[in-house]
């Protein structure tokens, strides 16, 4: 038999599928490529370029007024004292809260990582409904509290408490990872060579999760400086007493004071992006 007269065994005809697949496939890749960047570039960069353009719409005399306008500094001020509170107390249960899941295996463990994982599945808006359910006047706690004289809901306290709950899985979620990977054994080398906790902790195990506690300190703040939701809904959102920037930006956006909401925007994109320049530094240094 003569193979040549058999066409579908022809090498030409062989390779000649396999050909147009691959290019079939690289088609594809760039109609997809093209489609992302276009998605993106609708998605964000488009809104990001029109907030910097609204920004300095009047100059720079303009935005140097609107982020020099009495509001504007209260508001910043405030964020910054929230933030101030909620990172060490975050990195504080971050650290205390990963260290005792990756050491010790107890009933609960299980639990335990859901809790920390709520806020991530819970709208902040909810979050705020709940502490309002548990320090409004007709909550749980509202009652003692009055009596008291303690005003968490519309003040100061409430705001860290809702800033903190969002904010509370990053640390512990990044060191976690960190700790499982090193183990114990170089903690119990050191505590054999007569360290205590205190000294294994700060010659042993933080230098092994610098980076990783660094990665959810990083997160944490821009959480914490970009919170909205929760921060709405226990405020108030009374301009000059519980008004932080981003209610700011919403504030004024109401208002029709177009500059002040872009200035106040472009500040809390500027630091979006000095974020996500340290991430990607703290990714490399992590992966190293």
């Amino acid at each position: 038999m003569n193979l040549k007269n058999i066409g579908y065994l022809h090498p030409k005809k062989l390779i000649q599928p396999a050909q147009n697949s691959q290019t079939q496939v690289s088609n594809f890749e760039v109609a997809l490529v093209v489609a992302v960047i276009l998605f993106v570039g609708l998605v964000l960069f488009v809104p990001a370029a029109n907030i910097f353009v609204g920004g300095f719409r009047n100059g720079w005399s303009g935005f140097s007024r609107a982020v020099t306008s009495p509001e504007f500094l209260h508001a910043a001020k405030l964020s910054l004292m929230i933030d101030a509170i909620v990172v060490p107390v975050s990195v504080i249960f971050g650290i205390v809260t990963a260290l005792a899941i990756a050491s010790h295996q107890f009933p609960g463990r299980t639990l335990l990582l859901s809790i920390i994982d709520l806020p991530f599945s819970i709208s902040p808006v909810v979050v705020g409904l709940m502490l309002v359910l548990l320090y409004g006047r007709e909550g749980w706690f509202g009652p003692v509290l009055e009596s008291a004289n303690i005003r968490i809901l519309f003040a100061f306290p409430g705001m860290v408490l809702a800033s903190a709950f969002v904010c509370m899985p990053f640390v512990a979620r990044e060191v976690l990872p960190a700790l499982e990977e090193i183990g114990t054994e170089q903690e119990e080398a050191a505590k054999t060579m007569g360290a205590n906790d205190w000294q294994t902790f700060w010659r042993v195990t933080l230098p092994s999760i610098r980076w990783s506690l660094l990665y959810g300190i990083l997160l944490t703040n821009a959480r914490s400086m970009g919170e909205f939701g929760a921060v709405a809904v226990v405020s108030g959102n009374i301009i000059g007493k519980t008004q932080t920037l981003p209610l700011f930006v919403e504030e004024m956006h109401v208002q029709y004071q177009t500059t002040a909401s872009y200035s106040a925007a472009v500040v809390l994109g500027s630091l979006s992006f000095v974020t996500l320049v340290f991430k990607k530094l703290l990714e490399a240094k992590k992966t190293k």
